[in-house]
């Protein structure tokens, strides 16, 4: 896997969770960045959140990394429209669904892998719409 670089504004951002969900969201951000390199990284303190994309858009929008408590929820915006044999997606929402991540060696399950994929697959670029 391809290493990517924590930016001052990231490593600023990251470093008022406590340290395993660093590791957790570090490990997702990298595994996001290496399936699709040109997105666009979008860091949303308000929301304790970091967004990857393909502009600055939810309609553009792939995934969230969202900090929670004692785990990380990986939302998808599109997560109904993802196939999920492996049931992980949970949530209730007209869209949206999120994966539960509670430990770094979770990032790199199949079926967690095969859900960002996916999710980078459908996600539209600026200019698909037209």
């Amino acid at each position: 896997m391809a290493e990517f670089g924590l930016t001052p504004s990231l490593r600023k951002f990251l470093e008022r969770f406590p340290e395993p969900l660093q590791v957790i969201a570090t490990e997702l951000r990298a595994q996001v960045l290496d399936l699709a390199p040109d997105v666009i990284e979008q860091i949303d303190e308000s929301a304790q959140l970091l967004g990857y994309g393909y502009a600055e858009t939810y309609t553009h929008l792939v995934c969230v990394i969202i900090f929670q408590q004692d785990y990380i929820n990986l939302g998808f915006p599109r997560g109904v429209d993802l196939e999920d044999p492996e049931a992980l997606l949970e949530g209730t929402g007209k869209r949206a669904r999120h994966v539960k991540i509670y430990s770094v060696e979770d990032v790199t399950l199949p079926g967690v892998l095969s859900l960002l994929r996916e999710a980078i697959e459908i996600t539209p670029r600026p200019g698909d719409e037209d």
